[in-house]
């Protein structure tokens, strides 16, 4: 962190800001749209994300092995963007994601299990006109962890609508990525400030442990979670 940087969060936080607002018992993971269109750098909507997609991999496996719920979303729209509403006209690159397209595909890096919740969204919010929040409500969840892209659009609009909607929201840092290091670490920062707690990936994985170490989950999710952890596949790289 920067002088100015940490001058900057230490003034938030004098001004009661920052708060940590911590862990429930009951986590879900959401990537948030790590699908082709995004993942591609050759794309116009596309971004580098091979770290993020490898640090998402390792926290699916560690909730799979749990036993956890786990959402992706994906972005995408009928052909005549009928649905698209006024999100394309100011974002004209949206229109690779044409519903059936390998463009709203999630990247075959982080396939989804067949236990997987697949959300699909038309605009930057995971929650927003989806069945995100009823789909976590049904499952008791309290606490949504989440990892994706792009940070200052879809990763920012999530987690502000997962605060809303009553969830404690971790964003996990080196799981979400941008386009560009400015918007990503302004939008980070942001997040951490006022709506969700921002973690490193061994942290979460590190609750992940204490939510099976307390017990709450069957005895198969617990002996598979301890198998998972104890042949090292939670360590990062």
């Amino acid at each position: 962190m920067s002088e100015s940087h940490q001058e900057t969060y230490d003034d938030y936080r004098r001004k009661g800001f920052a708060v940590r607002s911590g862990y429930g018992n009951h986590p879900a993971l959401l990537v948030v749209d790590f699908i082709n269109g995004f993942t591609d750098p050759t794309t116009p909507l596309g971004g580098e994300f091979s770290a993020e997609l490898a640090v998402t991999q390792r926290l699916l496996e560690a909730f799979r092995a749990a036993g956890l719920p786990v959402i992706y979303t994906t972005v995408a729209y009928e052909p005549d963007f009928r649905d698209a509403g006024v999100f394309i006209k100011k974002v004209p690159s949206l229109s690779i994601l044409v519903k059936g397209s390998a463009m709203t595909e999630v990247d075959d890096r982080i396939r989804p299990d067949y236990t997987d919740h697949i959300v699909e969204k038309k605009f930057a919010s995971a929650f927003f006109g989806t069945d995100t929040d009823a789909y976590l409500k049904a499952r008791g969840v309290d606490t949504v962890i989440m990892t994706g892209c792009t940070t200052s659009g879809c990763i920012r609009a999530s987690a502000i609508d997962s605060m809303q909607n009553g969830y404690l929201t971790v964003v996990v840092r080196d799981g979400v990525g941008d386009r560009a290091q400015g918007p990503h670490e302004a939008n980070l920062f942001d997040i951490d400030a006022k709506y969700g707690d921002v973690v490193s990936s061994l942290e979460a994985l590190d609750y992940v442990r204490s939510v099976v170490a307390t017990g709450g989950l069957s005895a198969k999710a617990q002996d598979d979670f301890q198998r998972w952890w104890s042949n090292g596949s939670s360590r990062v790289a």
